[in-house]
């Protein structure tokens, strides 16, 4: 059953009484048939709502069109340290495939030989995607970034979750991707990656005959 939780207003004057702001404090669950139930926040059933995964992004066959439509993607939170996710992200998309990749890194002056820009706005144009490696907490202010470039995508990486910044990012009109690997992706629908997740070696949609 698909749901959404939605956060009581932040905003009561401190002077209200203990027994005026219990009252206040419940979330709003809402159902996929549109009805709404209000819950106290304190509450076991609230918490067990605001813990599940209700936001479903784009299908596969959208993830697909995302990807062949894009022709430049920016890795904000790209690390020069080969041990980082984001670096072997970026060796794959610069060896594996034909985006224009720039790294965002402001304590970076190169990453892979590639200039390392500190922010989004200092691009050399807006791009299709926006790769993100940080933590969850700081996604939403990585959203407004994205808004704030003109960029339409981002695509947080496998591994982080922020249902409430998926929510907002849509809420300014970006198409979201959330804890998923864009180089996975990008291998599956190329041909790259074997079913059972075995790296093939080849970046094509031919199948090797045998």
């Amino acid at each position: 059953m698909s749901l959404t939780i939605e956060s009581p207003s932040a905003g009561h004057d401190s002077a209200t009484s203990a027994g005026a702001q219990s009252a206040e404090d419940t979330v709003t669950a809402q159902f996929a048939n549109g009805l709404t139930c209000d819950v106290p926040a304190s509450s076991p059933l609230a918490k067990l709502l605001k813990s599940q995964r209700t936001w479903v992004g784009p299908s596969a066959k959208e993830r697909l069109k995302i990807l062949r439509q894009a022709k430049s993607i920016a890795i904000v939170g790209a690390s020069p340290n080969a041990a980082r996710s984001s670096y072997f992200v970026g060796t794959y998309l610069l060896q594996s495939s034909d985006y224009r990749v720039y790294f965002v890194n402001p304590n970076a002056d190169e990453i892979l030989g590639q200039k390392a820009y500190p922010d989004l706005a200092s691009l050399p144009e807006v791009p299709d995607i926006v790769d993100v490696f940080r933590k969850a907490s700081d996604i939403p202010s990585v959203i407004d970034d994205v808004v704030a470039s003109g960029a339409k995508t981002v695509w947080i990486q496998l591994g982080i979750w922020n249902q409430d910044a998926a929510l907002y990012g849509e809420s300014k009109g970006l198409t979201v991707v959330m804890d998923r690997c864009i180089k996975v992706e990008h291998a599956r629908f190329h041909g790259g990656l074997h079913l059972l997740g075995f790296d093939t070696g080849q970046i094509t949609a031919r199948k090797t005959l045998r």
